[in-house]
């Protein structure tokens, strides 16, 4: 159960190392009150722009645009683990002859070396190639499918479909740590909406 404690600390703290102050290629800053604009992409009510800790004073747009991603990243990363939390909880192991924990806590200090391998390798192929897919010319942030170029955020639709991936992922990096938490401190790991 260390192990899974241990775990569940680093990938905190390493999501948290995602706004981590980078250094700076130039000293132009951004004028804050361009990523405020209701128009742009994330500030939606009832919250608005959301900076409770001031992370966004002084930076530069391109370490905005850092920020935006490392947001849309963790989001989905957040999303993809709520999916995949109550599948293992449901019992359901596509993998070692479904031997492995419904708890998936449990399941992830059972889990063998070669499958550590595995996921390591898969998300270091990600990352690799989410890099050169940023090289490419009229990239955006966190534009990895590259829909920027048949649309625009002048397409209100569009501009929507933004909005709600970032709510819910903003919502799915907190429920994910709930959930996370409420396997550790009480041992509940299924849907608990509905047991007795």
């Amino acid at each position: 159960m260390k192990f899974v404690s241990a775990l569940a600390t680093s990938a905190l703290l390493a999501s948290a190392s995602a706004f981590a102050p980078v250094p700076q290629v130039s000293s132009r800053t951004s004028s804050l009150e361009a990523w405020k604009d209701e128009t742009v992409v994330g500030i939606t009510p009832p919250v608005g722009f959301f900076d409770p800790l001031g992370l966004s004073k002084g930076k530069s747009d391109e370490i905005m645009s850092m920020y935006r991603e490392a947001e849309l990243k963790h989001g989905r990363v957040a999303m993809a683990a709520c999916l995949g939390w109550y599948i293992t909880a449901a019992g359901v192991h596509p993998a070692f002859n479904s031997s492995l924990s419904s708890d998936p806590l449990k399941a992830a200090a059972e889990l063998p070396a070669v499958g550590w391998i595995q996921f390591v390798l898969g998300c270091g192929a990600i990352e690799w190639l989410a890099q050169q897919i940023k090289a490419q010319p009229g990239y955006q942030s966190g534009d990895i499918l590259g829909a920027a170029y048949w649309v625009d955020d002048s397409d209100e639709g569009w501009v929507d479909y933004q909005n709600k991936e970032i709510n819910n992922g903003r919502l799915a990096m907190l429920a994910i740590m709930g959930i996370i938490v409420q396997d550790l401190k009480f041992g509940d790991y299924g849907d608990q909406l509905f047991k007795h």
